[in-house]
């Protein structure tokens, strides 16, 4: 006799155990995630031999652990054949019953910190609650600040009363020469911060923050690197809009390209941000500002081609998503990285690099060269300080010669 589950799943005999109530519901979230057919048959299977050994082991629903599917794992080789995703699709499974509430969130014990991560876990609360830093400050800040107490103090106490201007200089001279510009100032960044708050606590009673070393920073060191005009006309010329990834990826170049967002403003974009009745996207940038702009109409059609012929079915409220199971949106800038750098490559364009902020410094050029204003470029790509917009009067002194007013009297 033969038992389907979800119109598409066989089985050789019925469900058993404890979770056999809830596995035709696992069968629906599974094939809504987008995974290939054979990928579903698989995970169901799984979720199905998983529940018949809990049954044959009497744990309850209310019991089941990660730890029962380690040991499932282990008790079955002969049964059937292990294969290398078994544990994240047993461990799919029980997260699924877990967000349903049918499987009890599982208290893990905390692990022991050692004494350099004591002082950053406390450090870290202290910027999220009492500085109020967004999560990337923190991701950003908290790294060099466990660098400089390993450097210290090793795998000893931690003792701040002990530190010294010494140590704070000789750590910065140390690493500052191997980062980039902005990540070296980011490190002298954070050790004032950790150091304002260790003196805020006690810890310290002189103001070592005072003692950390400024990294050189010329006013506007380089010209930012911007893709080409041309090279933008032809990568985009080179997408065919076929396919639902060559659709998605047309729209994101469309939004980096006319709009100049940012990396990071494509993925937080959700459908709930775009005004297609007045013609605006609503974009979340840096520091959680919101900001209103106008979508052009190329723009828009290419996002409405997107969702209605390329963009799979979900309940995920972000415009983009991923075009491989598991359908959900865009964990990070770094995936807009990754569209950019495998449209450029596969249409053989050579470009200054191969990330998405080059189409921002392309729109700011274009402005630049025809005529606009600094104010109005900074008001364009939503520069909090017009210090950050000057960096383009570097991109090209040939039309900014144009501008300038011949000297009376002609050439002495």
């Amino acid at each position: 006799m033969k038992f389907i589950i979800d119109d598409e799943v066989v089985l050789s005999r019925p469900l058993e155990g404890p979770l056999a109530a809830h596995i035709t519901a696992f069968a629906k979230w599974v094939s809504e995630q987008g995974y290939a057919r054979h990928s579903r048959c698989r995970q169901v299977l799984l979720a199905a031999r998983f529940s018949r050994w809990l049954g044959q082991h009497a744990v309850s629903v209310r019991s089941v652990s990660y730890e029962h599917q380690a040991r499932y794992l282990r008790s079955r080789p002969r049964e059937v054949m292990i294969r290398s995703g078994d544990a994240a699709a047993l461990r799919q499974f029980v997260d699924f019953l877990r967000r349903q509430g049918v499987v009890p969130i599982e208290k893990i014990p905390p692990r022991r910190l050692n004494p350099i991560e004591q002082v950053v876990q406390a450090f870290e609360r202290y910027l999220r609650n009492e500085r109020a830093l967004s999560d990337a400050a923190v991701l950003n800040y908290v790294p060099f600040v466990r660098k400089f107490l390993a450097d210290r103090f090793d795998d000893g106490p931690v003792r701040l009363s002990r530190l010294c201007a010494g140590d704070v200089v000789r750590f910065v001279r140390r690493q500052a020469p191997r980062l980039h510009l902005k990540r070296a100032k980011l490190l002298t960044s954070a050790l004032r911060s950790f150091l304002h708050y260790a003196r805020y606590r006690g810890e310290i009673t002189c103001d070592l923050a005072a003692a950390v070393p400024t990294v050189a920073n010329w006013s506007m060191p380089s010209i930012p690197r911007a893709i080409p005009a041309d090279a933008v006309h032809r990568l985009l010329a080179s997408i065919n809009r076929r396919s639902p990834t060559s659709r998605r990826d047309y729209a994101i170049l469309l939004l980096l390209a006319r709009l100049g967002l940012r990396a990071g403003e494509v993925v937080r974009l959700k459908l709930d941000n775009i005004d297609w009745n007045v013609g605006s996207l609503r974009v979340q940038g840096k520091g959680g500002q919101h900001a209103d702009l106008p979508l052009p109409a190329d723009v828009g059609t290419a996002i409405t081609a997107y969702l209605r012929h390329g963009r799979p079915r979900s309940s995920n409220r972000h415009v983009f998503l991923r075009a491989k199971a598991p359908i959900r949106g865009f964990l990070g800038a770094q995936a807009i990285a990754s569209v950019v750098r495998h449209n450029l490559i596969r249409a053989g364009i050579q470009a200054p690099t191969y990330g998405a902020h080059q189409f921002r410094h392309a729109l700011a050029t274009k402005m630049l060269r025809h005529g606009a204003s600094l104010a109005e470029i900074g008001e364009v790509l939503r520069h909090r300080s017009p210090e950050t917009t000057k960096i383009y009067t570097k991109v090209d002194l040939d039309s900014l010669r144009a501008l300038t007013l011949p000297w009376p009297g002609g050439v002495r």
